[in-house]
């Protein structure tokens, strides 16, 4: 994943189990009956048995997914190693260009919430490199379903794994289209479910909010979450400012933070 960084510091914090998940497994032998107790819990809270008969058929444990979840390897390379790995001429050039081609939309956003052009573009080039590695192979609300199943982050991923069925629920994506990374990575700037459920915005006014797809909503959703997050415009990202903080709100390594603001000097 681009956003690694930030998935593996989320999940580094343990969690008890809410208390409306009622079970977890260490293994898949719990998974269905897991499964149909969360189902009840989603239609108390709001989620229709519509949505849930889409979202949720077919739906099982996923032990590649609990492979993936157990080798996951901390950041270990000093600032410099990071940034030369992915940040070189071509990333930065293709930077530049996405900031000419999409300037109107941009200078719109910015002016909305505040959040300059270089910093929402380093984000996306530094994410997916602009959608070219976007495409995920791992159903997102299997993958979801199984970690809020596993017993060491039931709590973090049950409630994505709700908002995933919300996102179905409004019509933003089908159940198909949510394809992404092991950890439920969504579209070309990699949120999470909860992200995408709170943050994300339609942009374009086609009456979805479209974050594999839709340029001015990748881009939009990205700026809300900054602002959601503190940013203060016009303010710096250097390291120890508050909209560095903002920053360490997306990716909490500071390798990658700071990959991120180093980045956007460089498109200044």
């Amino acid at each position: 994943m681009r956003a690694a960084a930030s998935i593996a510091a989320l999940l580094a914090v343990t969690c008890a189990a809410p208390a409306w998940a009622k079970s977890c497994g260490n293994d898949g032998s719990g998974f269905s009956a897991w499964l149909s107790s969360f189902e009840g819990q989603a239609q108390s809270a709001g989620i229709s048995q519509a949505t849930l008969n889409r979202a949720l058929s077919g739906v099982t444990y996923d032990r590649n997914v609990i492979r993936r979840d157990r080798s996951q390897k901390s950041f270990k390379l000093s600032f410099e190693d990071f940034y030369a790995r992915r940040v070189g001429g071509g990333l930065v050039a293709s930077a530049r260009s996405k900031m000419k081609t999409h300037a109107g939309v941009l200078a719109r956003i910015e002016k909305r919430y505040g959040v300059p052009k270089e910093i929402l573009v380093s984000i996306w080039g530094l994410e997916t490199n602009f959608g070219r590695d976007g495409a995920g192979k791992y159903s997102i609300i299997q993958s979801i379903a199984t970690l809020a199943y596993d017993c060491r982050r039931s709590e973090f991923f049950t409630g994505h794994l709700m908002a995933a069925l919300r996102i179905v629920q409004k019509g933003d994506m089908t159940p198909a289209e949510m394809r992404g990374g092991w950890a439920g990575e969504i579209g070309q700037v990699q949120f999470l479910p909860g992200s995408y459920d709170k943050y994300a915005v339609d942009f374009d006014g086609d009456g979805r909010r479209d974050l594999v797809h839709s340029v001015p909503d990748i881009l939009a959703s990205t700026a809300s979450f900054m602002k959601g997050h503190g940013w203060q415009p016009g303010g710096s990202w250097e390291p120890g400012s508050a909209n560095y903080g903002v920053i360490k709100d997306w990716n909490k390594a500071d390798v990658y933070a700071r990959t991120i603001a180093v980045m956007a000097d460089k498109l200044q």
